[in-house]
C-alpha cells in the first residue's frame, strides 16, 4: 500500500518541482529553521511535513524550534496578531502561507461550579498573553456574550506558555475560565468542567496561523521559501487524507500532550474545520483581529495588513494545478 501511494505521488512530486524551478529531482538539502511557539491542531501540517520527511523531499532540512526566538528569524509559524504587532514595531515580515481559515472554533470552558455565562462576572479569565491569539479569542467571545471585562469585573490573567499550559492552569484552579482548543476542551469536559460557549456557530474570523518569513530572507532566498511553501502544502494534503488519519491522531496526541483518544478526535475535527485547503492569507480576518488588538495597542492600526501578505508562491502552485494534483494523489475530496 505504501509503495502504491509513493508510485502515485512521484509524478505529482516531480510536477511540483518542475513548477517551482524546472529543476532536477535530486535536490541538495538546504538547512532552515522554523520556529513555532503556539501549539494547537492548526500546526499539524508543519509537524507532518517535518516528521514524515516531506520537507526533505523538496530539498529542505528543517529544524523546528518550539521556543521563542530573539532577533531576526528565517521562518516562523505563529498567529497573525504577533506578526502585526511586530510589524507595528518596525519588523519586516511577510505571510507566505496560511495554515487555517481564521475561523474561530474555540471553546469557552469554565470550572465545574460555573454553570452560566452570567457566572463569569467577577471571575478570573485566563489567556496566554494579552495581545496575542487566545486573548483575541477571549475578547471576541466576551463581545459575543455581551460581557465587558471592566464593567463586569472580569480579571484577565496572563498564564504564559501555550494552550496546554492554559488548560493546565484551568484544571489546577489557577483561573476560572479560558478559551481552549476543542481537544483540551473535550478532555476537561470529561472531568466535569463546563462548556459555556462553542464559537463555531458564530462564524467569526480572526487569527490565522501563518507561515511568516523574514523580509530580508525572502528577498535573498525566494527559491528556498518556495520549496518550504511547497513542502508545507504537501503536509496539508497528507494531513487531510483519510488514509493518514491514524498518523495525524498520533501526532496530535504527542504534540498537544493529550492521552485521551476522544480528545484527539476532537482536535482532529477542529483541524479539518479550520484547515486552509488553498492556503492564501485573509485580509478580512487580519483586519478583524487588528480591530480587537487596537483595544490594547492602538499603534497596530498604522499597519496596512493588505501589504503583509505575499501569496505568489501559493498562487503559483494553485494556478499551475499542483495543489489539485496533490489532493488527487492523496485521495482528498
Amino acid at each position: 500500500m505504501k509503495q502504491t501511494r509513493m508510485n502515485l505521488l512521484w509524478p505529482v512530486f516531480v510536477a511540483v518541482l518542475c513548477l517551482l524551478s524546472g529543476a532536477h529531482v535530486a535536490l541538495a538539502q538546504t538547512k532552515v529553521s522554523i520556529s513555532h511557539i503556539v501549539i494547537g491542531p492548526n500546526q499539524v501540517p508543519l509537524w507532518i511535513a517535518h516528521e514524515q520527511g516531506i520537507f526533505a523531499k523538496y530539498g529542505i532540512d528543517a529544524q523546528l524550534l518550539d521556543e521563542p526566538t530573539t532577533g531576526d528569524f528565517q521562518f516562523r509559524v505563529f498567529g497573525t496578531p504577533a506578526m502585526i504587532a511586530a510589524v507595528a514595531a518596525g519588523r519586516d515580515l511577510k505571510v507566505v502561507l496560511s495554515l487555517d481559515s481564521g475561523r474561530v472554533i474555540n471553546h469557552l470552558v469554565a470550572r465545574p461550579d460555573i454553570k452560566t455565562t452570567d457566572d463569569l462576572r467577577g471571575k478570573r479569565f485566563g489567556v496566554t498573553r494579552i495581545g496575542t491569539g487566545f486573548w483575541i479569542f477571549s475578547m471576541l467571545a466576551l463581545e459575543h456574550l455581551v460581557l465587558d471585562p471592566k464593567r463586569d469585573r472580569i480579571d484577565i490573567i496572563e498564564v504564559g506558555g501555550d494552550t496546554p499550559q492554559l488548560a493546565q492552569a484551568l484544571g489546577a484552579g489557577e483561573i476560572d475560565a479560558a478559551m481552549l482548543d476543542p481537544a483540551q476542551s473535550t478532555q476537561l469536559q470529561a472531568k466535569g468542567f463546563t462548556l459555556l460557549l462553542d464559537m463555531t456557530p458564530a462564524n467569526i474570523s480572526a487569527v490565522q496561523q501563518a507561515l511568516v518569513v523574514n523580509g530580508t530572507y525572502l528577498r535573498e532566498h525566494p527559491n528556498v521559501v518556495e520549496k518550504v511553501v511547497a513542502g508545507l502544502m504537501e503536509g496539508i494534503a497528507f494531513s487531510l487524507s483519510s488514509a493518514n488519519k491514524d498518523i495525524v491522531l498520533k501526532t496530535l496526541m504527542a504534540h498537544l500532550k493529550i492521552s485521551s483518544p476522544t480528545a484527539a478526535e476532537s482536535g482532529y475535527r477542529a483541524f479539518l474545520a479550520r484547515v486552509n485547503r488553498k492556503p492564501y492569507g485573509s485580509v478580512a480576518a487580519m483586519q478583524n483581529l487588528q480591530r480587537v488588538m487596537a483595544l490594547n495597542d492602538p499603534k497596530v492600526l498604522n499597519v496596512k495588513v493588505e501589504q503583509l501578505i505575499e501569496d505568489r508562491f501559493v498562487r503559483r502552485l494553485d494556478q499551475g494545478g499542483a495543489i489539485d494534483r496533490l489532493y488527487s494523489a492523496y485521495g482528498v475530496q
